[in-house]
């Protein structure tokens, strides 16, 4: 057993003493918040929650307190991680586990659309919808904190792996996606987990092994250094979002931030999500993010994940080491308790009682039977139960891939109507040849693309591809179809495409994924924006020759289409994402005309690759140092840069085609009544502590008649004598040696002026709605369809952009029929945050609001008084 070198470890890392400060002057720096805060009884939302976690955690033991937050280490037992059971007070473990699109490792699952997908749709129900269906997924399979939706990446640099995971670089869409995702999975009973907090923008360097591995020298993950101002305004508001829905927690993430690390960094953890937004759930680490023991506690660190150093070590910065802390007043009593309740409060928040069933499933492996114990090969038994979990979703995530496949380009050839010759080319139209699970964690680009790669993918239940559901409707209308499923048989595609009356659809894609797979050279991140397998020559030549093609790009992200999209003979361009498991069906509903297009792009397409102003730090720039990322561009990403830089785009954000047409006129502006802002004053209660642990390290020593399971991570110590259990030959020293000045400080705290009082997400009259903006759209095609206002700003200063997104809506309006477009500006949607005051304010600028279908298309204006 190992405690001892673990608590070795823990305790010498402390004698770093600012655990937070391990940097060159010259660098970014990142300010000391202490002490955590606790949690507020009183709570929005959270009040009955916090009663019931109060009751449960006021009869638990320190050893049960530390299970409860200590990760049972990497594949101990059946999900990606697990915490300790509370046997004696009737809970199993709770299982915590990916993903963004599906339940990760498991089978009888559904495979949804990406996030990214999703937010095309510009459809609040429909997204929450996704986040319900998803919910109960992961309740069907025993899962009690599904890792998702996604944030960060918010979408910075559009190489970005793991963008296709979130939403969509603007933050009000990604906000909206954040809580209505977290409404949906919440209201199904799980617990949802907002992550990756927070400018987890890139893959490269943001672990150091994996670095290794590539071949590069650092010694500590990148930092992304971001300043006061665009932390608030961009990477922090979808967070926000997520609080206010009442999000049970949020995983720290990987890098660095300011030259502090993601899951110990107490400025983001104490002060920005806990303090200023009032977070009541609890935060636990991305996988090995943690990197310190006592130091990550009083940071507002409440759960490790997976418990384990490094995988499979068994050797922990908490379990035994958290114990040791409490007992010696290292770690003040207070942040324990707080720790468990904070776990407890999102566990009976969503509607669990302490009487859960079981975990039916098991990630290690799909064998019915197996050990329990995956890592240790012990407690053989039924593991997999082979649960179906996917109700009727097949029919849902075909509308939200459909409803979220993006119309960039039509010149007439859409919607199709039983067409006298289909030739559909390209290896994103068929199926992987060796089965649509086959490469591990969905790592290769073979056949359709359906899913990126890595953490965030799921197992397939099956998976209709565009050549499948393309032919069975040519097949319904009497046309004639032949596809050839490659990119690379010219002659063969030659011949076929240049025949009379040909309509050539050609599919494309563009892939990317999560850092730890390399896929044709990408390391997660995309290389390029190009698209893959000699897509773009391929829709070059197909389009030399049939003078009706049309393009479908998967991707996760835009590409560069500069080179083609113009050319009159491609006469349509769609856009369908990441659609999951009903791919060809959802496209087949668009090009036929059964879904008549409404999607919006959820990013902008740049003419280069140059033009977006951000890309991926691909080599390292500090010496064998912490990779310096500085995200000197500020608020200015995706459209706002297109916007103040005028580079040159193709298709602009927002932007988005339909079979029918619509007229905007008529904007109107109504003030509300909402009162003056006043910040907040005063001061919380002192922290809430139950002092019902022993000192006596007797108590704590590894029982006797309880067996030892290899690499398990237990809250037990390996003797009672403390300094021999520490394996610190310098133990005995005060938590002020260790600690940052006030870490264990539990009197009470004074309140941010930014903070709400019991309000999370915030001061509450941020969310007063100042404006309702109205604006009458007509249907002027001879079709129904939907239409997608959208409301921006201008703030009008010199340092603001050009506009931001602010509302939307997704409307059915008939043929001829005119109908309201209602937006709503609250005081957060019209202030900038300022530094010094530590507030949001609204400047004396003018501003400016436009409704229009993008945001580039703005012919609706009005000022505001």
């Amino acid at each position: 057993m190992q405690f001892a070198y673990a608590a070795y470890m823990s305790l010498l890392l402390l004698t770093l003493a600012h655990d937070q400060h391990r940097w060159n002057q010259s660098l970014a720096t990142s300010d000391p918040f202490y002490p955590s805060p606790w949690m507020d009884p009183n709570a929005d939302g959270w009040q009955e929650a916090y009663a019931k976690a109060r009751a449960f955690v006021s009869q638990m033991t320190l050893l049960e307190k530390v299970n409860l937050t200590t990760g049972t280490g990497w594949a101990s037992e059946q999900c990606v991680g697990q915490v300790g059971a509370i046997p004696r007070l009737g809970l199993r473990s709770l299982c915590m586990h990916d993903a963004p699109v599906g339940i990760r490792g498991t089978d009888y699952n559904s495979v949804f659309p990406s996030g990214q997908t999703a937010a095309a749709t510009f459809d609040r129900a429909l997204i929450h919808q996704r986040g319900y269906a998803m919910g109960m997924e992961a309740k069907g399979k025993g899962v009690t904190v599904l890792l998702g939706p996604v944030a960060g990446p918010l979408g910075r640099m559009p190489e970005g792996g793991r963008n296709w995971e979130g939403f969509s670089p603007d933050p009000v869409l990604t906000g909206i996606g954040m809580m209505e995702s977290v409404r949906g999975i919440q209201e199904a009973g799980t617990v949802a987990c907002a992550k990756h907090f927070i400018g987890n923008e890139q893959e490269h360097f943001r672990q150091v092994g994996e670095a290794h591995g590539y071949g590069y020298n650092i010694s500590e993950t990148l930092s992304s250094n971001i300043d006061d101002k665009t932390m608030h305004e961009l990477y922090l508001w979808p967070f926000a979002d997520a609080v206010r829905a009442g999000v049970g927690s949020v995983m720290c993430s990987y890098q660095q931030v300011n030259n502090s690390y993601g899951c110990q960094n107490s400025k983001l953890l104490n002060n920005l999500l806990k303090d200023e937004l009032g977070f009541q759930g609890f935060i636990m680490s991305d996988w090995q993010a943690q990197h310190t023991g006592a130091a990550s506690a009083v940071a507002g660190l409440d759960m490790s994940m997976p418990g384990d150093t490094e995988f499979n070590t068994g050797v922990s910065y908490w379990g035994a080491n958290l114990t040791l802390a409490v007992v010696n007043g290292t770690v003040p009593e207070y942040r324990i308790d707080d720790m468990a309740l904070r776990i407890m409060a999102a566990y009976f928040k969503v509607g669990k009682t302490i009487e859960q069933p079981p975990i039916n499933m098991d990630f290690w492996t799909s064998d019915t039977y197996g050990p329990v114990h995956w890592a240790a090969g012990k407690g053989y038994q039924q593991i997999n139960f082979h649960v179906d979990v996917r109700g009727d979703h097949g029919n849902l995530i075909r509308e939200i891939a459909a409803k979220g496949t993006v119309l960039l380009k039509n010149t007439g050839s859409l919607p199709l109507n039983k067409p006298k010759f289909v030739a559909v080319i390209g290896e994103d139209a068929g199926p992987n040849p060796n089965g649509p699970n086959s490469c591990p964690d969905r790592g290769c680009d073979n056949g359709t693309l359906a899913m990126g790669w890595g953490s965030g993918s799921a197992n397939f239940p099956y998976l209709v591809t565009p050549d499948y559901a393309l032919q069975a409707q040519a097949i319904k209308d009497g046309t004639r179809y032949e596809s050839i499923l490659t990119n690379y048989a010219w002659s063969q595609t030659k011949a076929l495409v240049s025949q009379a009356n040909a309509t050539a659809i050609v599919f494309v894609n563009a892939d990317s994924g999560e850092g730890y797979i390399n896929v044709d050279g990408n390391e997660g991140d995309r290389k390029n924006l190009t698209l893959w397998r000699s897509g773009d020559a391929l829709v070059k030549n197909v389009s030399s020759l049939c003078s009706n093609t049309i393009v479908v790009i998967h991707s996760t992200g835009p590409v560069l289409v500069t080179d083609w999209y113009d050319n009159p003979n491609i006469t349509a361009i769609l856009w369908a994402g990441i659609p999951g498991q009903e791919s060809g069906n959802s496209i087949t509903d668009v090009l036929y005309g059964k879904v008549n297009p409404s999607a919006r792009t959820p990013f902008t397409w740049g003419a280069t690759r140059e033009s977006y102003g951000t890309d991926v730090m691909y080599k390292p720039n500090n010496g064998d140092g912490p990779p310096q990322q500085d995200f000197a561009e500020g608020v200015f990403i995706d459209y706002r840069y297109f916007d103040k830089a005028d580079t040159p785009l193709i298709y602009e954000f927002g932007h988005g085609l339909s079979y029918t047409t619509f007229e905007y006129s008529n904007i109107r502006v109504e003030k509300s009544n909402a009162g003056t802002y006043t910040p907040t004053t005063g001061k919380t209660a002192a922290a809430p502590t139950f002092g019902n642990f022993s000192t006596n390290l007797e108590d704590y020593v590894f029982p006797t008649n309880l067996e030892y399971i290899y690499q398990y991570i237990y809250p037990y110590l390996n003797t009672s004598d403390a300094r021999n259990a520490s394996a610190d030959p310098h133990y005995g020293g005060t938590a002020e040696e260790f600690l940052p000045p006030h870490a264990t400080d539990s009197s009470p705290q004074p309140l941010l002026r930014a903070a709400g009082r019991s309000s999370p997400g915030g001061n509450r009259q941020l969310y007063d709605v100042l404006y309702t903006v109205t604006a009458d759209i007509k249907n002027t095609g001879a079709i129904p369809g939907d239409e997608v206002p959208q409301l921006y700003v201008s703030l009008g200063g010199p340092d603001d952009p050009k506009v931001q997104l602010r509302d939307f809506d997704r409307i059915r309006i008939d043929p001829g029929q005119t109908v309201p477009f209602r937006g709503k500006l609250t005081r957060r949607d019209l202030s900038n945050w300022d530094p010094a005051v530590q507030d949001w304010v609204i400047s004396e600028y003018p501003k400016t609001v436009f409704v229009g279908p993008s945001s580039r298309k703005l012919a609706l204006k009005a000022d505001l008084s």
